[in-house]
């Protein structure tokens, strides 16, 4: 566990720490996108303002030179008023507030707004004026530039001109802002945040930033707005799409691997528990016979024994612990064999029925002596079938073993052999314990054992099934288990009847 937590805590602090920096990234894009809208937008208003001065500098420059040389002529100042169309409407007002240029109102509806700016043009020009200041005002919602002028005979006059929004719009905005904007919307906003110019349709664009401009439009903004097809933005969506897929595959990674490293550990924390067991086990299981050789022999060596037939029996166990033994031991050398990969396998033609029947005679003592009931049926003719008799030996014998050690009160077993679909089936059933159709799978994995109270409290080392399957590998065939609890199993070695299947090197 600690080692799984020392894997996943780095990798998740890891995922957390590249979460974070995408963020910040994604952040540190969009306020470096928002310093160039702010820098492209104070350009375009210092653009702006500054084609704005040049056209005002040019017409106050000619109402000063026809002043100057004129006086107030109407004619002339009518003549440069019609050469520059962004001038809508001109009014020279003298320092008592008198309008002497034009001579009449323009009209009944303008009365009122050209007298109010008159009115305040004439209380600006109270205050001290220098030649060649400028100011805006704005009046009834339209802006007016108040410069001053010397009239030849009247004196410093007020010039008060008010521009033409769509001259302004078609021949100032639109043309100082053609060339600037790629990839954003630039927009001139009026004194109520309402669009006076814009070079698209602002209606699903997102707005960015404001600059006011600074004297030609006084609470005028040139805004930039981001549009709906903005290359820029699209691109960093990009970029931050394709860094949470790697950020969302990394997680991937990193739970699966912590998922497989769990199972790993896991896994090797099982096989660890079971490799204990299995030497418990062993050692459990080789204690036994030798402490009842040793107990018979000691007994017959004192000569306490007298009686001849009583003698023979204790023979008999002894015999019958040592071939226990002997088994128990090539189980366990077959196993490191098989694990080292050292087992090799010796295939001949060999018939089957000697082989059942010897491999029967090592059990004739423990069967008897449990009072098993066996029947054993041998189809006739089979044929000779390649095979390393020792190693199907000692499958069948580990098989009979089972079935012994398992067996509950029914005590029969049934040991048959012959051939089905091809194949050489030898078959050792019983009517015991039986075993649980989910862990019928695992049976044959080293060192796994049932996990039920009835069968872990026989002993065992875990390896016999395992060894079964690989002798059966070994000769290209294959061991089956048909089972239910309570009702006995029925365990089957399939063998192939030709040789050429298996893998005798193995």
């Amino acid at each position: 566990m600690l080692a799984l937590v020392a894997i996943v805590t780095p990798a998740m602090i890891v995922a957390a720490l590249g979460w974070v920096s995408l963020r910040q990234w994604e952040r540190s894009t969009e306020l470096l996108r928002r310093e160039q809208a702010r820098d492209m937008a104070t350009m375009a208003a210092e653009k702006v303002e500054m084609a704005l001065r040049q056209i005002e500098d040019r017409f106050v420059q000619r109402v000063q030179e026809v002043v100057a040389a004129r006086d107030v002529d109407a004619t002339a100042l009518e003549a440069v008023l019609a050469g520059e169309p962004l001038i809508r409407s001109l009014y020279l007002i003298n320092g008592r507030g008198q309008l002497l240029y034009p001579r009449h109102w323009r009209s009944p509806q303008a009365a009122n707004a050209d007298r109010d700016l008159a009115r305040r043009v004439g209380d600006a020009s109270r205050g001290t004026w220098g030649r060649g200041d400028r100011r805006e005002v704005l009046m009834a919602g339209q802006l007016c530039v108040v410069a001053m002028v010397n009239a030849r005979d009247a004196g410093p006059l007020l010039a008060a001109f008010a521009r033409d929004p769509d001259v302004l719009r078609r021949d100032v905005l639109a043309a100082s802002l053609a060339s600037l904007g790629s990839g954003v919307i630039l927009a001139v906003l009026d004194e109520h945040g309402q669009p006076v110019y814009a070079r698209t349709a602002l209606d699903q664009a997102e707005r960015l930033l404001a600059v006011s401009f600074r004297q030609s439009l006084p609470q005028w903004q040139m805004a930039v707005y981001a549009g709906v097809d903005d290359a820029t933005r699209a691109a960093v969506r990009r970029q931050v799409a394709v860094f949470m897929a790697a950020f969302i595959v990394l997680c991937g990674v990193i739970v699966v691997g912590s998922v497989v490293t769990w199972r790993l550990i896991r896994r090797e924390t099982e096989m660890a528990r079971l490799k204990a067991d299995f030497v418990a086990n062993v050692s459990h299981d080789l204690k036994t016979p030798l402490s009842v050789i040793r107990m018979f022999g000691e007994t017959l060596e004192m000569g306490r024994v007298a009686e001849e037939p009583r003698r023979q029996e204790y023979y008999r166990v002894i015999t019958r612990e040592a071939e226990r033994l002997s088994r128990l031991i090539e189980n366990v050398l077959d196993f490191s064999r098989i694990e080292g990969g050292r087992r090799r396998y010796d295939i001949v033609p060999t018939a089957v029925e000697p082989l059942v029947r010897e491999t029967l005679e090592a059990f004739v003592y423990p069967l008897a002596h449990q009072a098993f009931k066996v029947e054993i049926t041998v189809a006739p003719d089979l044929p000779e079938v390649p095979m390393d008799a020792h190693a199907v030996g000692q499958a069948l014998a580990n098989l009979l073993d089972n079935a012994i050690k398992y067996s509950a009160n029914d005590r029969a077993l049934g040991v048959e052999a012959c051939v089905e679909g091809g194949e050489l089936a030898l078959s050792v059933a019983d009517r015991g314990i039986g075993i649980p159709r989910a862990e019928q799978a695992r049976i044959f994995d080293k060192f796994y054992r049932v996990g039920r109270s009835d069968t872990q409290s026989r002993r065992g080392s875990g390896v016999g099934l395992a060894l079964v399957r690989h002798v059966a590998e070994a000769h290209g065939g294959r061991v089956t288990v048909e089972s239910s609890p309570g009702a006995g199993s029925r365990f089957t070695l399939r063998l192939p009847l030709a040789a050429g299947r298996g893998v005798p090197g193995a």
